[in-house]
Formats: C-alpha cells, sequence, structure tokens
C-alpha cells in the first residue's frame, strides 16, 4: 500500500472521529436539558450531561489509537500469471472491461512484436474488424472464434473467452493455423538436424522477412555472424551484418576484410507475392567473391542437384552453365543433351522474350520476373519460367526455374476427357432414347403392313427393306447406350471360355483365310457376371479390328486365365483395385498402335481408319460394355519390339460372388415364337402418338382391348373408372407424371395390378426409377410380335 493511500484512509478516519465526538456532545446536552426540565435541579442535570461527554471523549480517543484497517481487496501477481500461460503453441493476452493490457505471455509479445493490446494487432482492416466483432461476441456469448487470421507470413487462429472472478476480463488465445506453411517448413529445416548438417557441408542458411530483418538462422551462420553458435542474431537487419567492398565481394562485418568472400542465393517462397520471407544461402566463394571472377560454383551445383525444384544457371551472356536433372525433365531434355541458350527450349515465337528477359535480369539489379513460354517438345501447354538475377555466384548471372508440370498436365488432360466423355455419354442416351421412339413407329408400322402382304406382292420387298434398315439403326443406338453404358443389359452368371467356344466359328468366317486364330485357356477360371450377348460383341468387335489391322494376314490369339489379388498386386495398377478377377486377352500380330494414339482409342467416333470405312464406335462400345459389366479393359502396342509386335487389349471381368439379400431385378421378358393370341383389357400409357398408335394396333389386333391414355394423370383417372383393367402398359419417362409414379398411386388401390413398362432409356439407368415389385420391362424399339409376347406373358404369370 503506498504512503498516499494511508494518508488518504488517515484523514477519513479523523473526520468520523470528529463528526463522531459533536455528535455525543449534542446528545449529552440534549439529555442534561430534559433532566433538568423533568427535576429542576440544574446540578444534577449538569453533571449528567458532563459525564456522558467525558465517555465520548474516552471513546473517540481509544478509536483514533487504533491503526486504520485497509478494506479487504484481493491482489493478483501478474508477472506470476504471465509466467505461468508461457507456452510454445500459444500467443495468450488479458485484457480488462476497458479494452486494457493486463498481461501477455511471451509468445504474444514475440509474434506481434511487443505487448500489443488485442484486437489492436497489425493484422490489416479486416484481421482487426475481426477481432472487434469477436471481442463483442465474447463479451455477449462468453466465446468466439476466428479462423486464419494473417500476419506478415504467419496464419493465425484466434480464440476470445470471458473469465475471471466477476467475468471482467477477455482472454485471447492465438495459435498457429494447421496449414501447409512454407515459412514454417523453412524454418524447421533451418533450425532442426538438416541445419546442422548443411553447417557440416560449408553451407550457412537465413529465413529475412520482406523488411530484411532475420527471423531464423543456421548454428554456423550465428557462428560466424555472432563469434558463437548461441549468438542472438534474429532480428538483425542482414545488411548490418555483410559488408560489401568495393569489387563486389561479400564478407561478414565481424569477419573484416580479411573475412573469406561469401556467395549468396536466394529464394522466394511465394513467388506470387512481394511482401514474402526469403531463404538465404550462403557459401565461402573459393574464387574471391567477385562477380565474374571465373569461380567455381561446384558447391552451388552440388545443391542444386538435390533440390527437387527445375533450376539451371545461365552467364551474362545468356550460355547455360548448369542445369539439374529436375530441369532437364520439365523442358523435355533427351539423356545427355545440352542445349546452348534458354532460347532453344521454347518454341520459336518465344526465342526473342526469353533472350530479351535472360540479358535484362543479368545486367539488371537482382530481380526476379516469370514469363510464360512454350516449350518445344509441349508446344501446345503453356508454363511459367522464373528468371532472377544472381549475383555472387561467379560466372552464373541469371537464375531460371521451372515447375516440371507434365503429371499435372497428365491430370488435367484426364478430367477433361473425363468431363468431355461424359458429356458425350450423356447426349448419346438422350439422342437414343428419342432415336428408339420414332423407330418403334416405324418398326411397328412395317409389322403392321406385313400382316397385309405376302411374299411375292409387290410391297412386300420395299417393307422388309425399310424394316430391315430400321433394325440396322436400331442396332447404332444400342452401340450409342453402350458407349454411354446405359444400353440394356441381361446379365448372367457365365463362364468366359464357353462364350468364346461358342463364337469361334463365327469369328473364323470373319477372319478369313489370312488370319489363323488360336485360342488359349487357363484353368480354374471364376465365373463372371455379364451379358452373353454383350460379351460376344466384345469380342467380335476386338476380333474385326485385329483383322483390319493385319491385311497380310497374321496371328489373332484369344485367351482367358486366372488373375488372383496377389497377382493384382503384383500389377501395381493405380485403376484395377484388389479383388479376384478372370482376364480375357485378345492380341494380334499386326500394325500395331502409335503411342500417341492410344489415350484416344476408346474416344466415340475416333478411327484411324480411312473415310468410309469406320464409325469409331467399335471400341468405345467396348469399352462401354465392359464398364457397365463392372469390368476394367487395358490396351497395349509395343511398335517399336518389331513389325509384328501388334497390339493386345485385356479385359478384367471380377470373379461372381453371391450376394444376399440383393434387391430383385425387374422381370425380363425372354421372345418365345409361340402363339400371341390372348384376351383381357389393357390400359396403354404412352406420351408418344406414333409409338401409342402402334402399340394399340398391335394389342387390338392380337386379341386385346385396349384403353389408350397420353399421361399418368389421365390413366389414373381411367384406372378409377374402371374395373375391369387386367395389364398396365407404360412408358416410364412421361412429361407431367412419369410411369413409376403413377403405378405406385394405382397400386395403394390395386396392389395385385400386373405392369408392364417399356421405355428408349435403359433398364439400367431407370432402375432407380422402377423400385418397385412385380414388374417386367420391354425396351424400345420393340417389333409387334414381341409387344405381343410380353403382355402374353405376363398375363400369363398372373395365373
Amino acid at each position: 500500500m503506498s504512503d498516499t493511500s494511508n494518508s488518504v484512509l488517515s484523514l477519513a478516519s479523523s473526520d468520523r472521529a470528529r463528526f463522531a465526538l459533536w455528535g455525543v456532545f449534542a446528545a449529552a446536552l440534549l439529555s442534561g436539558l430534559l433532566l433538568l426540565w423533568l427535576t429542576g435541579d440544574w446540578i444534577v442535570a449538569a453533571g449528567f450531561a458532563a459525564t456522558g461527554v467525558m465517555m465520548a471523549a474516552v471513546l473517540v480517543f481509544v478509536r483514533q489509537a487504533q491503526p486504520a484497517r485497509e478494506p479487504s481487496r484481493i491482489e493478483f501477481d501478474w508477472a506470476l500469471v504471465r509466467a505461468a500461460a508461457d507456452n510454445d503453441d500459444l500467443a495468450i493476452a488479458v485484457t480488462d472491461r476497458a479494452g486494457r493490457m493486463v498481461c501477455a505471455n511471451s509468445l504474444h509479445e514475440s509474434w506481434f512484436g511487443g505487448p500489443q493490446t488485442p484486437p489492436a494487432l497489425g493484422l490489416g482492416e479486416d484481421g482487426d474488424a475481426q477481432l472487434v466483432a469477436a471481442g463483442r461476441s465474447a463479451w455477449r456469448d462468453g466465446k468466439a472464434i476466428v479462423p486464419r487470421l494473417r500476419r506478415d507470413l504467419m496464419v493465425f487462429d484466434a480464440e476470445v473467452l470471458r473469465g475471471g472472478r466477476n467475468e471482467d476480463h477477455l482472454i485471447w488465445r492465438f495459435r498457429t493455423s494447421q496449414t501447409l506453411d512454407l515459412f514454417a517448413e523453412a524454418k524447421r529445416l533451418i533450425e532442426g538436424e538438416a541445419g546442422r548438417r548443411l553447417g557440416e557441408a560449408g553451407m550457412m542458411a537465413i529465413l529475412i522477412g520482406p523488411e530484411g530483418r532475420i527471423r531464423h538462422a543456421t548454428p554456423a551462420f550465428a557462428l560466424r555472424a555472432g563469434g558463437r553458435a548461441e549468438a542472438q542474431v534474429e532480428g538483425r537487419d542482414l545488411i548490418s551484418i555483410l559488408d560489401t567492398d568495393a569489387e563486389g565481394a561479400i564478407r561478414f562485418s565481424s569477419e573484416g576484410t580479411k573475412g573469406t568472400p561469401l556467395r549468396l542465393m536466394q529464394f522466394a517462397l511465394d513467388a506470387e507475392s512481394v511482401d514474402t520471407a526469403t531463404l538465404i544461402l550462403l557459401v565461402d566463394e573459393e574464387g574471391g567473391g567477385r562477380a565474374g571472377s571465373g569461380g567455381g560454383i561446384g558447391h552451388i551445383q552440388s545443391l542444386l542437384g538435390i533440390l527437387p525444384l527445375g533450376l539451371a544457371l545461365a552467364d551474362r551472356d545468356g550460355r547455360f552453365l548448369y542445369l539439374n536433372d529436375a530441369f532437364c525433365r520439365a523442358v523435355g531434355l533427351a539423356a545427355g543433351a545440352r542445349p546452348v541458350y534458354p532460347g532453344d527450349l521454347v518454341v520459336r515465337e518465344d526465342k526473342a522474350a526469353v533472350a530479351d528477359s535472360v540479358r535484362r535480369f543479368a545486367n539488371g539489379q537482382a530481380m526476379t520476373g516469370d514469363l510464360a513460354v512454350r516449350l518445344r517438345h509441349q508446344p501446345e501447354e503453356p508454363v511459367a519460367l522464373t528468371i532472377a538475377g544472381a549475383r555472387g555466384l561467379g560466372d552464373a548471372a541469371v537464375l531460371l526455374s521451372i515447375k516440371d508440370s507434365s503429371e499435372e498436365s497428365r491430370l488435367r488432360k484426364q478430367v477433361a476427357q473425363a468431363t468431355k466423355m461424359q458429356a458425350i455419354g450423356q447426349l448419346a442416351g438422350g439422342v437414343a432414347h428419342d432415336f428408339n421412339n420414332i423407330l418403334t413407329g416405324i418398326i411397328g408400322h412395317c409389322d403392321l403392313m406385313l400382316m397385309r402382304h405376302t411374299p411375292g406382292d409387290s410391297d412386300y420387298d420395299d417393307i422388309q427393306q425399310i424394316k430391315g434398315n430400321s433394325n440396322r439403326a436400331a442396332a447404332l443406338t444400342r452401340q450409342l447406350l453402350a458407349f454411354s453404358r446405359q444400353q440394356t443389359l441381361r446379365p448372367q452368371i457365365l463362364q468366359l471360355p464357353d462364350i468364346v467356344s461358342e463364337i469361334s466359328n463365327l469369328l473364323k468366317r470373319l477372319l478369313g483365310e489370312t488370319v489363323t486364330l488360336e485360342v488359349k485357356h487357363g484353368r480354374n477360371l471364376g465365373a463372371v457376371r455379364a451379358d452373353p450377348g454383350q460379351i460376344e460383341q466384345v469380342i467380335v468387335n476386338l476380333a474385326v479390328n485385329a483383322r483390319d489391322a493385319m491385311p497380310r494376314g497374321g496371328t489373332l490369339t484369344i485367351q482367358t486365365y486366372a488373375v488372383s489379388k496377389s497377382d493384382v498386386r503384383k500389377l501395381g495398377s493405380d485403376i484395377l483395385p484388389i479383388a479376384d478377377y478372370t482376364a480375357l486377352s485378345v492380341a494380334d500380330t499386326g500394325t500395331g498402335i502409335a503411342p500417341e494414339l492410344l489415350p484416344k482409342i476408346f474416344e466415340p467416333f475416333f478411327t484411324t481408319k480411312e473415310v468410309g470405312k469406320g464409325t469409331g464406335l467399335g471400341l468405345s462400345t467396348v469399352y462401354g460394355i465392359v464398364k457397365q459389366s463392372g469390368g476394367f479393359i487395358f490396351a497395349d502396342s509395343k511398335t517399336d519390339a518389331g513389325p509384328a509386335s501388334g497390339s493386345s487389349f485385356v479385359i478384367y471381368l471380377p470373379v461372381h460372388a453371391e450376394e444376399t439379400g440383393a434387391a430383385p431385378a425387374l422381370v425380363q421378358q425372354k421372345s418365345k415364337t409361340s402363339e400371341t393370341w390372348g384376351t383381357g383389357t389393357i390400359l396403354l400409357v404412352e406420351d408418344e402418338d406414333m409409338v401409342r398408335a402402334v402399340a394399340e394396333r398391335a394389342l387390338v389386333r392380337n386379341g386385346y382391348a385396349v384403353i389408350a391414355a397420353s399421361n399418368g394423370e389421365d390413366a389414373l383417372v381411367i384406372l378409377k373408372l374402371r374395373n375391369d383393367i387386367d395389364l398396365v402398359i407404360s412408358d416410364v419417362v412421361m412429361p407431367v407424371m412419369d410411369g413409376p409414379t403413377m403405378v405406385r398411386t394405382a397400386r395403394e388401390s390395386w396392389p395385385d395390378l400386373p405392369i408392364l413398362f417399356m421405355s428408349g432409356y435403359a433398364e439400367e439407368q431407370l432402375r432407380k426409377m422402377i423400385d418397385l415389385d412385380n414388374i417386367a420391362f420391354l425396351p424400345k424399339p420393340f417389333s409387334v410380335q414381341q409387344l405381343a409376347e410380353a403382355a402374353r406373358d405376363v398375363l400369363a404369370a398372373r395365373g
């Protein structure tokens, strides 16, 4: 307690005693007067009053003799609080209700340049504004969090808490954000074991901030600059530690002119920001430290050789002095190739710009710039060439840096290709759906016309020709759907050798006499689940392509074999999941496929054949069928192995495992050639007028009574008015109300109502929409015969 405080307390105590004395005196006087009035004896009254005054005086004297006591209060030892709050990970500060700093730990002062009072921490207008809002929220809610605040090169997460005995203080906590921080990584490199090893190798490293002050340094640098490894060099200006003589040699100031000259090499941690830290490497200059002195750059070359960045050094005339391996890979140089000038690496249009930039940076100030160029080996992909003026590196005057973006470019192309294929697939599926509706009408009308004509009539052959061309168009739509993985599959559990055996005779006729077919089957092959017809189409397409690649004859080898999980691991493929597969290999001895064409062979409409001799849908159809079957296909061609090396396609289909609890598949309708006549009332729901007319006439000609509706809502109205509906045949995708929605509503009243869906889209694509039991499916386009058979089978299954 201070002297001023004691004086104030003493004065307050004397004032209270004086007031108490005058109060007692007044009370004694009044009591004496009252006694005088009652008794009339003034002697008795005066004695009573005097006695009262004397007793009051004694009490006041005793009170004044006692020392004044300070009011009870709690004092905090803030130095002790600060010592307890010191933490390597958290910067902590405490402010009171008025926003004054109460205390802060050492890390807070280190990060923010002294005992700065939150929220004014120099984080910029946005950062300080966020802290002000956080402080208000903490006073109101007790807690607030602000992520990713930036000060210079550091990124913080802030947490504000209300606390204290009366909750009249704010506790501010700051921790570095958990992100990839190049500054932190460089700091860890310098201060850790790597920094010690750099010193042992004769190299020193420091980190300087944008203001030119040293942030971190290796012990080797501290030893040279301050005389001991523990010397405090952080926070000092770099220019105060290094001196430059008239000849341009750089030395430590502490070593004077007799010290060993130094070579400096700097790397900006963030090339896109001006306000960034810089990593500087220092080595002793054996050649005297003068620019252009001819000193060797062995140490620098050794350092550049181990760095993963593409770096090169050039002299003042722009000639290369050194290129590390990463730089050679980035610019596509072959082993042993040594270009003379940087301009030799770029296309002709960029040569002048590169040469001018190298000359400007070599003879100007030490600065850095980026230049967008196109390399000769990859002219379609511009890359960033970073050029920096170098000083103190002997003959080297320019540092060039380029990033190896081959992997990034490859991934970018893959994403673009996948996006393009997806868009084309969606387009193909939509076109196939509309085309199937049109083909359904054409084929249906042809069937109805053929019922009125017999072979030999003048129109019979023309109608057959129209129907045949329509079926060819239907096959084309199936190819489109196969490419877009939207075709309707009829998967079965099968063995690949059986499929190959059944199609072998057909393949021999397709291949001709000049091509020899060899078939080999492995042992212990697992069964696969696939559509046998589609697998046959895959084999035929690959065989026809192989035949065209062997115009002078050759050998086509079809082989099946088992691939276990361990075999897949040995392959090391990033695409093929670890599982058991049955593989189908189709290899030929033809001309092969050029390496630049391999990535494109599965694209739709891509063909190497002459105009008019290929649609470009063969391999894209194969790819779509394999992927829709859950498999994988890989192509390989070694054109450099000889003229008969040929190409090979390997298909991996997963071994089928019985699944329990799987959702039941839609009822599949198989074509039958027996009698299609039937009886009953059928509700036909189809939004396409042409398809509805053909289907209605076809069903009526086969004995059924047909009620037609153009949409789902009309169909529900008809179902409510009629109780004699035996079967509902409905399109799936319709405007206003689709087929599955209409059926779900109808089955609330008629749960056993038979349903036959028909659609130009693939059943696999519609399976999620048709999540119903006891449903049959008929893909478009269909003939009159197929529609009648499907209706008959559904009614027969009902019993």
